[in-house]
C-alpha cells in the first residue's frame, strides 16, 4: 500500500525537526559546549571543567544533565494544558506550528551562547528544547488520524528514516562550513533554526486542520481532565496499560543515551588530540545516523513478521548488551563500534514505540491528542528520571562511566515489563498486522 500525500507530508516533518536533536542535542552543540566550558593549560591538559551557575560551581556535564531534566519538567507541566486547549478549540495544527516556531527561535538564540553568562545562555537551550518536545505531542497525535493500523509501523519508520537522512545532510553541511570554510560553530545553530522552521512550515501546512470538539468546561483545565480520563480508561485496557509501564521505564534509558552519548565520548574516550576528538565524535554521530535509517526499517519488517512486542524485546535486549559493553569503552575504535550498534537500535526503538502505542489506542477514540499527550508525558517524566540520575551519579562518583549502571537497570526493567505485554493477546500487535 502506497502512502497518500497527507501521510507523506506528515512523515516529512521528521525531516524538518530532526535537525534539532542531531545538531543541538547530539553533535555540534555538545562539542561546542564542552570546548567553551573546559579550561586547559598550554599542553592541552584539563585544568577545570566547572561552570559558574547562579553563583555555584558545577561540573559542565552535570549541569547539562540537570538542565535537560528541567526542560522535560517544563514540558511535562505545559503539555496537558496546551494539548487540552488544542483539542478544546480544534487547533492542533496551530499549536504544532507555534511550538516549532518558538523552538526554532530558541535554537537561533544559541548563536549568542556565552558560558560567562551561563544563566541566560541555558535559557536559550531550554526554549529550544521545550519547543521541540512540545511540537512532538501534536505531531505524533496525527499518526492514528491519517493512517490505518496496518500502515502505522511503516509510516512511523518512514518518518524516522527521513529524519535521520535530513538531519545527517544538514550536519554534513554544517561540518563543511566549520571545518573547510572555518565558519564559527555557532553559525550551525542558526542554520538548524532556519532548516527546522522552513521545512516545518512546508510540511505541516499540508496536514489537515483539526475539527473543533463540542466540549463543555474550561479549556485550560481540559487537558488535565483528558489525562485523568485517559488514566481511568486504562483500567479497561490491560494491554495498553502494561505497554505504557514498559515504555515509561525503557524510555529513561533510550533518551538519556541520546542526550549524553557525545558528552560520554568526549570525557571517557582517550582521544589522541582535541582535533581527533572533534572529528571522531562527529564521525560516530554520522555512523549512528546512517545506520539508524536502515535500523528503523529493519525493525518495522521484524515486527511485521514476529509482532511488535517480540521486536521491541529484541531491541531492548540489544540495549542491555550495548550498555554493558560501554563500561569498557576507552579507545576511539571501541566507541565507533558501539556507535554502529547504537544506530542499529536507536531509530528502531523510537519508531516502533510510537507506532505500537498508536495501534493500541481504542478504535472509537476521537481525542488522539489527549492519548498522545499521556504517552509523551510518560516519556518526559521517564527522561527527567533518566537524565537527573545520570548527572547525579556522575556528580556523586566523579565519573560518567558509573552512570551507565543506571541505564542498564532501566533497560532490564523495561524488558521484564514488556514480557508482561507479550503475554496478553492482542491482534493489533500480531505479526503481519503492521
Amino acid at each position: 500500500m502506497k502512502f497518500s500525500k497527507e501521510q507523506k507530508s506528515w512523515a516529512f516533518y521528521d525531516w524538518a525537526n530532526s535537525v534539532y536533536p542531531l545538531v543541538i542535542t547530539t553533535a555540534i552543540f555538545p562539542i561546542f559546549y564542552e570546548a567553551v566550558s573546559t579550561k586547559k593549560n598550554a599542553l592541552g591538559e584539563i585544568i577545570s571543567d566547572k561552570v559558574l551557575f547562579f553563583g555555584a560551581e558545577i561540573t559542565n556535564t552535570v549541569l547539562i544533565s540537570y538542565v535537560s531534566s528541567f526542560i522535560f519538567l517544563i514540558v511535562s507541566l505545559l503539555m496537558p494544558i496546551l494539548s487540552g486547549v488544542a483539542d478544546f478549540y480544534g487547533r492542533k495544527r496551530s499549536f504544532l506550528v507555534a511550538s516549532f516556531v518558538i523552538g526554532s527561535a530558541g535554537c537561533a538564540s544559541l548563536f549568542f551562547f556565552d558560558i560567562n553568562q551561563s544563566e541566560i545562555s541555558m535559557l536559550y537551550y531550554i526554549v529550544a528544547g521545550a519547543g521541540f518536545w512540545l511540537s512532538l505531542v501534536f505531531y505524533n497525535a496525527y499518526l492514528p488520524e491519517i493512517a490505518p493500523v496496518k500502515l502505522q509501523d511503516r509510516l512511523s519508520a518512514r518518518g524516522f528514516g527521513l529524519g535521520y537522512l535530513g538531519s545527517s545532510l544538514l550536519l554534513i553541511i554544517c561540518l563543511a562550513a566549520i571545518m573547510v570554510m572555518d565558519v564559527p560553530a555557532k553559525y550551525a545553530f542558526l542554520m538548524t533554526a532556519i532548516w527546522w522552521l522552513g521545512f516545518g512550515i512546508y510540511s505541516v501546512l499540508r496536514l489537515p486542520k483539526s475539527l473543533k470538539n463540542q466540549n463543555i468546561g474550561k479549556p485550560l483545565k481540559h487537558g488535565w481532565v483528558q489525562l485523568v480520563g485517559v488514566w481511568k480508561s486504562l483500567r479497561n485496557q490491560p494491554v495498553l496499560k502494561k505497554y505504557l509501564r514498559a515504555f515509561f521505564v525503557y524510555s529513561m534509558g533510550v533518551q538519556t543515551v541520546m542526550i549524553m552519548a557525545v558528552y560520554f565520548g568526549s570525557k571517557e574516550v582517550a582521544w589522541p588530540s582535541d582535533e581527533a576528538k572533534t572529528s571522531g565524535l562527529i564521525i560516530s554521530v554520522l555512523i549512528i545516523q546512517f545506520i539508524a535509517i536502515g535500523g528503523s526499517n529493519l525493525l518495522a519488517k521484524l515486527s511485521a513478521k514476529k509482532g511488535n512486542v517480540f521486536a521491541l524485546q529484541c531491541v531492548l535486549f540489544a540495549w542491555v548488551g550495548l550498555c554493558i559493553s560501554a563500561l569498557w569503552v576507552t579507545e576511539p575504535l571501541h566507541f565507533y563500534i558501539i556507535a554502529a550498534f547504537v544506530g542499529l537500535v536507536m531509530g528502531g526503538v523510537q519508531s516502533l514505540s510510537r507506532s505500537t502505542y498508536s495501534k493500541l489506542l481504542p478504535e472509537n477514540v476521537k481525542e488522539h491528542t489527549a492519548y498522545f499527550s499521556f504517552y509523551d508525558l510518560a516519556e518526559k517524566i521517564g527522561i527527567i528520571i533518566g537524565t537527573f540520575s545520570y548527572g547525579y551519579i556522575e556528580n556523586l562518583t566523579g565519573s560518567m562511566r558509573n552512570s551507565i549502571f543506571a541505564l542498564i537497570v532501566f533497560f532490564i526493567a523495561g524488558y521484564i515489563l514488556l514480557r508482561a505485554v507479550g503475554k496478553e493477546k492482542s491482534e493489533k500487535l500480531s505479526p503481519y498486522n503492521g
